[in-house]
């Protein structure tokens, strides 16, 4: 009767992915069924440990964060936890035999959110690579399912996709993470005196990432190539709202795209996947 169990912690990383990310969870419907439930698993981890460092505020975040992170190495080792959220995570390492290096890092970048204010150049590239590009590489060890030669050679498009989507983040977050807490992720960006031409900068590079993430996807295997695709399209479409703003509007209001946006967003991509093309 543990399946039961296990069907309710699954059940938990769904809801939870279904409640923090509407544009997430459409995507994961795209994806073919047998690895939908592994990646809400992943988000499920992800989004917990990011609700500790983002919004516990009258809490010991540092206690919480840590005590989370052990409890997630001791359910895999254990591969069962009592905390359902940390189960459905364990599950889908176990099952995929995830490295727990991806999870070391991104762990650390979580850390970080905890006490650091600012980045150079290689502190911003280390909290990039743990906090988005390995989710993007514990994905793509689902969609590869024991493959080590398609996840070697899609690897570096996967962390350029999940590099995209957290430097998005990082304009669309701009008020909440430099006004209320005093965080600035990119590096030499003075949100004090943000510049068109600091925010063309951050773009270019975005840019560039979005173009090697593309690449990537149009390889990725079928039961994951058009979810990943709407995701994609999700986090385009959200770039070139920002892109087309100026400066000081990103500092002014936290950047959205409106529901009926998404929906013909996702119309689109449901019409490309009838057809099998992108």
């Amino acid at each position: 009767m543990i399946g039961i169990y296990h069907d309710v912690s699954h059940e938990c990383s769904r809801i939870t992915t279904k409640r923090y990310s509407t544009s997430f969870s459409s995507a994961i419907k795209l994806l073919d069924k047998k690895v939908q439930g592994p990646i809400y698993d992943i988000y499920g981890l992800v989004r917990f440990a990011d609700e500790i460092v983002d919004t516990f505020h009258e809490f010991d975040k540092s206690y919480l964060l840590s005590k989370f992170k052990s409890e997630t190495y001791e359910a895999i080792d254990k591969k069962i936890s009592l905390n359902p959220i940390l189960n459905s995570f364990q599950r889908t390492v176990n099952l995929y035999n995830i490295d727990h290096k991806l999870i070391d890092a991104f762990f650390k970048s979580m850390e970080f959110d905890l006490d650091k204010a600012s980045y150079d150049v290689d502190g911003y590239a280390e909290y990039i690579y743990g906090s988005a590009e390995v989710v993007g590489l514990m994905c793509l060890y689902v969609f590869c399912d024991g493959n080590k030669k398609n996840y070697e050679h899609l690897r570096p498009s996967a962390q350029s996709l999940g590099a995209a989507f957290q430097k998005v983040n990082f304009l669309r977050d701009v008020k909440a993470d430099y006004q209320q807490l005093n965080r600035v992720y990119f590096p030499g960006v003075d949100f004090g005196s943000f510049t068109t031409e600091m925010k063309s900068s951050i773009e270019a590079d975005i840019a560039k990432d979005f173009s090697d993430a593309y690449k990537g996807i149009l390889q990725l295997p079928l039961t994951a190539r058009f979810g990943v695709y709407l995701a994609y399209k999700y986090y385009l479409s959200l770039f070139k709202k920002i892109k087309a703003l100026q400066p000081e509007r990103i500092l002014e209001e936290r950047i959205r795209i409106p529901n009926y946006m998404k929906a013909w967003v996702a119309a689109k991509v449901v019409i490309r996947t009838q057809l099998n093309i992108l």
